[in-house]
Order: C-alpha cells, then structure tokens, then sequence
C-alpha cells in the first residue's frame, strides 16, 4: 500500500509540473487530475435529496365543539316567615352572616358550571307590610349575598311568594338582584342571559294560576329572534307534595318543548316530580325545595342538583349535551331541615330513592 501511495504522489506531482509549463494552473489541474469521490446514490439518499428545505406547517386540525353546563335547583327560600325570624333554629339564626353556609355542600357544582339558577321562592326586602295569607316569607336585603357568594347568577321569581311583601317588597327584591348582579325572570316574562363564556340562555317564568300557552309560545319565539341559543322554561306549577305532574303539566310542558324549548324546570310541589325526555328537549315537572329557609321540618328531604351539558357545534348549531342528576338531601343533619342542601353518598337509601322519584316509581302521596 505504501509504494502505491508514493508511485501515485510522484505521477501527480509531474502532472502539476507539466501542467505549470503549458500555462495551466495548479489549481486547475488538481480539480481535473483528482475528482472528490461521488457518494452513492441510494433511495435514502435520494429521498434526503428531495426534501424541501423549510418545515412544513403541520396539518390544520378540525375545530373542536364548544361544551357549557348549566346548573338548576328547586326552591329557596332564603329567609322564612316573621313567626321564625328569632327561632333559634331557624333560617335567619342558623344562617346569621354567614352567606356561604346555605349552598357550601354543593358550591362545587355551582362553581363549576357557566350558569347556576334556582328558585327564589321569597322576597328579599326590609320588613314591611305583607300579604294576608298562611305563609308569608321574606329575607333581609343582604341575603342576596348568598346567591353572589355561592355562583348562583340567575333566578326566578315567578312563584306564588314574590308577592309575599306586596309590590314594594317584590320591587325592592328586584333592585337588590340588580344591584348584584343577579339575573331574574318574572311571570309570563323573559330574560335573555350570556354567560361570561359567551352562551345566550334564554329563560321564561310562569306560575300555576295562569299557565297561558300562547303566551309562553310568544315568549318562547321573541328569546330566538333575541339571539337565544338555548331557552328554559321556568313553571311553578303543579298539587303540592304530589310525586307526579298533572295532566296539565305535562300538555304545556310538551307545548314548550315543541315550541322551540330545550329545557322545562318546575318548582311548586315542594317535592320531586317526574322527569321526561320529549321531543329532543328535558322537563324535570319539579326539582323539590332545596335550601328552604320555610319549614324546618318538612315531610321529605330529597332533592337534587341537576347539570345540564350544552354543546355548540363548529358551525354554530348548539343542541343538548348530557344530562346529569346528583341526588341531595336538602338538610346536612338528620332529623331536622339545616338548610343546607348536601349529595346523598351512592350507598345512601336516599340516592335511589331519589332517582325513584323522577323515574316516576314513586307513589302519588306519602
């Protein structure tokens, strides 16, 4: 190897010589004489070759759908009547200042969501005249704290005790949810509410003595010419403590959801009712009371919180997710109502129980 590695180095130092003489350059007889050697063509190699230069921009993924949960509860009377103002067990001594005791068992539901709604069965005023009548209810202004502190952004107060303290009391109420930035409907009235995630819920409230369908279709049709994605009726209807609705209920129910309602949430009986799906929308005919500051010992305690998925499309269609039920019992102690609502555990009797009752497996009275 070595006598061919001299004999090639002298061949090409003459040939740079010659080269020299005849006027060429070194340089020039090197890049003709000695050619780099060519790596072999391969398909990697090949490949390789062929590959632009800039990276590619990755593939565009298709858009996601949009998911909202909504949240609704039964009846709160935030307060309760004059008789149990001083009551050491009552609402207003159990509660004192303390705005986030009513709802800190399900706060994480409320919280969580993008819309929380109950029934705000009760006026929050100042003392003053009020209506002749067995129960008369009321709360002090400042309870509206309890809704603010606790993510509860909508009510309703079409029911049969906003009136509790005459108009005055039921205009002060409404100043007050104002002022805290708290949404509410009225009877046979509607509320357009987005969400800070950007959902326009649109709400309607009727109440048991004038459940006018055509006026509800009315209201229904404005909240979609007003932008509304989804809309909830909010009926207070309904025989109290009766486990299933009335045939009523259920005609005017059907007539919201074919009148373009996703969602129909009852109040009135202060027990569970039935739950339907129909026509594509829910209706849950009555939710029970929930943190309900009118009896301290009412004849049942269950209850539930109900979340409701929504999901709006990539092209802007926005329809019904799914429908969660978490069974509760309005009171964290046994033998008493404490007002503050708290889940039943799976293997609590209560939990079926519950579930029984919007199955319709229930009897009529107990």
């Amino acid at each position: 190897m070595n006598i061919r590695f001299r004999a090639g180095t002298l061949i090409l130092s003459l040939a740079l010589f010659l080269g020299a003489c005849a006027g060429g350059t070194p340089e020039t007889v090197a890049a003709t004489a000695a050619p780099e050697t060519q790596p072999p063509v391969t398909e990697a190699f090949a490949a390789e070759q062929t590959q632009p230069s800039e990276t590619q921009p990755p593939e565009t993924q298709p858009p996601e759908p949009e998911r909202f949960v909504l949240t609704f509860a039964g009846d709160c009377t935030l307060g309760g009547s004059a008789s149990t103002e001083y009551a050491p067990q009552g609402f207003f001594k159990t509660i004192g200042e303390d705005y986030g005791y009513p709802f800190r068992g399900v706060l994480d539901y409320f919280s969580g969501d993008d819309l929380t709604l109950v029934n705000l069965e009760g006026p929050l005023c100042p003392r003053g005249s009020y209506a002749v009548k067995k129960h008369v209810f009321r709360g002090p202004p400042e309870y509206v704290n309890i809704l603010t502190q606790n993510s509860v952004e909508a009510v309703t107060i079409a029911n049969n005790h906003s009136m509790d303290y005459l108009a005055k009391g039921y205009e002060a109420t409404k100043e007050n949810l104002e002022a805290a930035g708290v949404s509410y409907v009225e009877q046979d009235n509607t509320c357009l509410v987005t969400t800070a995630s950007g959902l326009k819920v649109g709400l309607y409230g009727m109440v048991y003595y004038c459940l006018d369908v055509e006026k509800m279709t009315a209201g229904i049709e404005a909240l979609r010419q007003e932008g509304a994605e989804i809309i909830v009726v909010l009926p207070h209807w309904g025989g109290e403590y009766t486990y299933h609705p009335t045939q009523q209920q259920k005609d005017v129910g059907h007539a919201a959801i074919d009148a373009g309602a996703d969602l129909v949430i009852g109040s009135h009986p202060h027990v569970l009712q039935d739950r339907e799906d129909y026509g594509g929308g829910v209706i849950f005919y009555s939710l029970g009371n929930f943190s309900f500051g009118g009896n301290s010992n009412p004849r049942d305690f269950d209850s539930v919180v109900v979340q409701q998925e929504v999901i709006r499309e990539p092209d802007g269609e926005v329809h019904l997710g799914q429908t969660t039920v978490i069974p509760v019992c309005i009171s964290s102690i046994t033998g008493r109502n404490d007002f503050q609502p708290t889940p039943y555990a799976p293997d609590d009797p209560g939990y079926e129980r519950t579930l029984a009752k919007l199955d319709g497996d229930w009897p009529r009275r107990r």
